[in-house]
């Protein structure tokens, strides 16, 4: 794919994102990668009055090229592409009921098989450090490691995939799951699955057609 053309994608998915529910404004921020970096969206514009032009070349030596400011979580972007190889788009969402239990410092439990989607067993809560910091994204590859999804506390949520349509639809999970969660929560805490029936999901969600992230 051409980066003009998947700078176009970007847009798109950042529109997408806002028109499902799970964001709104210019909170959040999407990323694709490319030869030596990624593509970014800009700090603080509307994702209505987005244009291709003003998506954010970054190298993944943090060197920014273009004519806007590269988000401000433009770090844990660039350092999951640094680690994760297969990572080959992030979207990061203010996702309400994801965030509610991110505000609550509460992971999301094995309470569904569907949490697999994920990459195992939890989807894991970050502690919480200051927006755009090296800090914060460090503490977002700790929550990952093993993992394609994780919330951020009193923030958001993180997903990626190998490409924008499979990080964005994990990241829709990831909130649909949250709402399940809370509302479960608010009879009872659910029980778990255990820990050998999540790995075989795992796994068998491995093997899922050309990408996870719908069943």
């Amino acid at each position: 794919m051409s980066e003009a053309l998947l700078r176009e994608r970007v847009v798109a998915t950042a529109r997408r994102m806002n028109a499902l529910g799970i964001n709104n404004g210019a909170s959040g921020n999407v990323s694709a990668r490319v030869e030596g970096g990624f593509l970014v969206t800009p700090s603080g514009i509307p994702y209505d009055a987005l244009a291709a032009a003003d998506v954010v070349h970054v190298s993944l030596s943090g060197h920014a090229t273009g004519h806007r400011e590269p988000s401000s979580e433009w770090r844990f972007h660039r350092d999951i592409y640094a680690k994760r190889p297969e990572a080959g788009a992030v979207v990061h969402t203010h996702s309400a009921f994801a965030t509610t239990l991110a505000c609550l410092e509460r992971p999301i439990p094995a309470f569904h098989y569907e949490v697999a989607f994920a990459g195992g067993a939890d989807i894991r809560c970050a502690p919480y450090h200051s927006f755009g910091t090296q800090a914060l994204s460090d503490a977002a590859l700790a929550a990952l490691e093993g993992r394609r999804a994780c919330l951020l506390a009193h923030h958001g949520v993180i997903a990626f995939g190998a490409d924008l349509d499979d990080a964005l639809r994990l990241a829709d999970k990831v909130e649909a799951l949250s709402r399940l969660y809370w509302q479960a929560i608010q009879v009872a805490e659910p029980a778990r699955l255990d820990d050998a029936e999540m790995a075989r999901t795992v796994e068998r969600f491995r093997h899922y057609g050309p990408r996870v992230g719908e069943a």
